[in-house]
């Protein structure tokens, strides 16, 4: 197969968007790609922002995905696309979609066509905190502490969503057979496996948010769900099988979804993935290299052999059997708002442009807007690195809650050191230094628990744009960071991942030698500003503390 057809197409579902992406995997290189938007998404549809309650409609992921593949066949032609081999798809998590007993989701079902609660939960829903507390607490109440490799349980989580769904809807209660994250539905659908009891469920969705472990053979008992809610216990003896690491071959293209897309019957289908875990794959995680994905949040990932980890560490990061790669417990920890984080003090000072009774046309007033929009942040930038180091007031990153430590859907931000000086360069170098004493916290942290971190990877868009941002986060981690060059990194590693369920590759590594690109720009940290850095970092620290004693809880002061 590996000389008969060497295409394979990755397809990375973000939050916005989906992105198709064919390889050659003899040399790595891409030779055709597409993007399609979510058209119901686009226009705000089953979305609250007040609740922050955020879902997408299935439709939505089949038009889109099958616009963004045919765009990037139509583009190589029906002489490449007849030999695309295998395909992978990553998506964003935990997005989970209750379903009927044959695998359909039931918005796909005239009764719960426009039910948002019958829709994908995508990952940044937040309705669920209650039901996230409640889970954390009942999951630590018995003899076996499930939350020890993943932590406190989070509201954008598969159990606390599917909880919070099914007590406010006795109709999706009584309808829903279980519930699947989106990847495994995209590509259990893709190979026409969507019956229960044959569905493939990844390492990676099974392991981060559904708590499957090994150590207590397989999901949290039934027994400990059913405290919580009987219907858990129901989606819980729904996992028929066990889950599987992200190579693993679900099937091959049905000739439904083969019709659809023009290609054959014969492509190979793998497991689906988290788009964390592909971007860090088609980054070149190994291990030792920390890939962190600095986008509107920040998701930092690494792989290390079990018998190298000392102890747990639970309320730094999650823990996950052949997540991201097989073989390796996989290692996933964040922050929960990053570029989002910058993207609120821009919306904060474009205000004014947008509300107030200006004496000017709408169309006037549209085209300031659009000009003030695309130059507010590169002239704070600019304005930020003319400043001295940590001359600016201290933040927290904590802007949509704080993922680690200690997760808190519900911690909020807070400045100090405010005065008549302060203006807007001086709030944004405070914020950005913020996100990088996040990052530091994060990262010390890990180190200590015996973590082995030997390089730094950065992918997403903040490592793309702003130089300022890489340059203080250097300075204040003290490590020189690499900047990937390709802004497609999930797809390559979907793509990755389906050549080696293919049979290209016998390993992910023997495949990221070929497919990953090297890395050309490195931000180096200034030696002569560790000091400055380092004084900051612990009012960064004296803030949190006080804002959340928790974190005294901590072993890390410096």
């Amino acid at each position: 197969m590996a000389m008969e057809k060497p295409y394979v197409l990755g397809v990375d579902f973000g939050s916005d968007s989906v992105r198709a992406l064919i390889l050659d995997i003899r040399s790595g290189a891409p030779v055709g790609e597409a993007t399609a938007f979510y058209p119901r998404w686009k226009a705000g549809l089953y979305c609250n922002a007040a609740r922050r309650q955020f879902r997408q409609h299935p439709l939505d992921y089949h038009e889109a995905f099958t616009q963004a593949v045919r765009g990037a066949c139509d583009l190589v032609g029906v002489e490449i696309s007849q030999q695309i081999s295998a395909l992978s798809v990553d998506t964003t998590g935990s997005t989970p979609c209750p379903v009927d007993e044959n695998g359909t989701p039931l918005s796909l079902l005239e009764e719960f066509s426009q039910d948002p609660d019958a829709m994908f939960h995508l990952w940044k829903d937040h309705t669920a905190v209650e039901e996230a507390e409640e889970i954390t607490a009942q999951f630590r109440s018995g003899a076996t502490d499930y939350t020890q490799f993943q932590g406190t349980y989070s509201s954008e989580w598969f159990w606390a969503k599917i909880l919070h769904t099914v007590r406010r809807s006795p109709a999706i209660r009584a309808r829903a057979a279980t519930w699947v994250e989106h990847c495994d539905y995209m590509a259990n659908l893709l190979s026409g496996t969507t019956a229960l009891d044959q569905m493939c469920r990844c390492s990676c969705a099974a392991g981060h948010k559904a708590y499957w472990h090994s150590a207590w053979g397989g999901l949290p008992d039934a027994a400990c769900l059913e405290a919580l809610d009987p219907y858990l216990g129901k989606v819980h003896r729904s996992f028929l099988r066990a889950p599987v690491p992200c190579t693993t071959v679900v099937g091959t293209l049905s000739p439904e979804w083969a019709a659809r897309l023009g290609l054959s019957t014969e492509v190979c289908i793998a497991c689906g993935s988290f788009d964390a875990h592909a971007g860090a794959v088609g980054a070149g995680v190994t291990a030792g290299t920390m890939v962190v994905n600095l986008g509107t949040s920040a998701v930092n990932m690494l792989i290390e052999k079990a018998e190298h980890l000392r102890g747990g560490f639970s309320y730094l990061a999650g823990q996950a059997e052949d997540s991201i790669v097989p073989g390796y417990v996989g290692i996933e920890t964040s922050q929960a708002a990053f570029g989002d984080t910058y993207a609120w003090l821009k919306r904060l000072l474009l205000w004014p442009l947008a509300h107030l009774p200006l004496s000017w046309s709408e169309e006037a007033r549209q085209e300031v807007l659009a000009q003030a929009d695309a130059a507010m942040l590169p002239a704070l930038q600019a304005a930020a690195q003319a400043l001295p180091p940590c001359s600016s007031p201290v933040a927290l990153d904590w802007l949509n809650g704080r993922r680690y430590p200690y997760n808190r859907d519900d911690a909020v931000s807070t400045i100090t050191g405010l005065n008549l000086s302060t203006d807007a360069p001086m709030l944004y170098q405070s914020l950005v230094e913020a996100t990088a004493f996040g990052q530091k916290q994060i990262i010390s942290q890990l180190l200590e628990h015996g973590v082995t971190i030997q390089n730094i990877i950065a992918v997403g868009g903040i490592a793309q744009k702003s130089d300022y941002v890489m340059q203080v986060l250097s300075d204040v981690l003290q490590f020189p960071i690499q900047v990937y060059p390709i802004t497609q990194a999930c797809a390559y590693g979907a793509a990755i991942y389906a050549a080696v369920a293919a049979g290209h590759f016998s390993t992910i590594e023997a495949a990221q030698k070929t497919i990953c690109r090297p890395c050309q720009r490195v931000y180096r940290p200034n030696a002569a500003l560790a000091a400055i850095y380092n004084a900051q970092y612990k009012r960064y620290r004296h803030l949190a503390c006080t804002m959340d004693p928790i974190l005294l809880q901590d072993k890390e002061t410096t």
